[in-house]
């Protein structure tokens, strides 16, 4: 650990990420769950406990292995939320609905951290580069970058990403 590694700062980013990825999979679940699915919520995959989300190479090893190593980018996974598109209602619809919760509910939290960060810069009234100096504001700042990050990575659409779900509603079924 001497290698100059910032131990506050990898605390930061994996707390984050870890919410981040709960937050990402819970959304899945609880999508499935009220499109007629409940494999997911059976499975205890509708929380934001991180545990039941863990994958323990994508979500332990790799990201503070990266971390650790002052690797310049992050990459890791949570353990994917299962469904069985044929307890879904409306299977084409709802199948992308669920694949879009994850992204979509990264948008909702990068909605609310900016306002949260806006809202902080006002009432201080410290300019924003103070404001991002302060730990909560590198707590914000970087729930911010990770989820437009997420948000954009998911929506990708190759499996298993979440953006390929999305094909079902454009592409015909055959």
């Amino acid at each position: 650990m001497g290698s100059g590694v910032d131990i506050a700062e990898v605390v930061m980013w994996y707390v984050c990420l870890l919410f981040s990825l709960s937050v990402h999979e819970a959304a899945h679940a609880i999508m499935a769950d009220r499109c007629g699915d409940p494999t997911g919520r059976m499975l205890g995959r509708a929380t934001l406990n991180p545990i039941a989300h863990i994958d323990p190479i994508g979500t332990v090893v790799l990201p503070l292995l990266m971390m650790v190593s002052n690797v310049p980018y992050l990459f890791g996974w949570a353990k994917p939320v299962p469904f069985n598109p044929r307890n879904l209602r409306n299977p084409r619809r709802d199948i992308a609905l669920v694949g879009i919760a994850g992204p979509m509910s990264n948008l909702l939290l990068i909605l609310i951290f900016t306002i949260v960060l806006r809202v902080f810069v006002l009432v201080s009234g410290d300019p924003v580069n103070t404001v991002l100096a302060s730990p909560l504001g590198q707590i914000m700042f970087i729930m911010i970058l990770m989820n437009v990050v997420l948000m954009l990575f998911n929506l990708i659409p190759v499996p298993p990403l979440d953006g390929h779900h999305l094909l079902h509603l454009v592409l015909p079924p055959s």
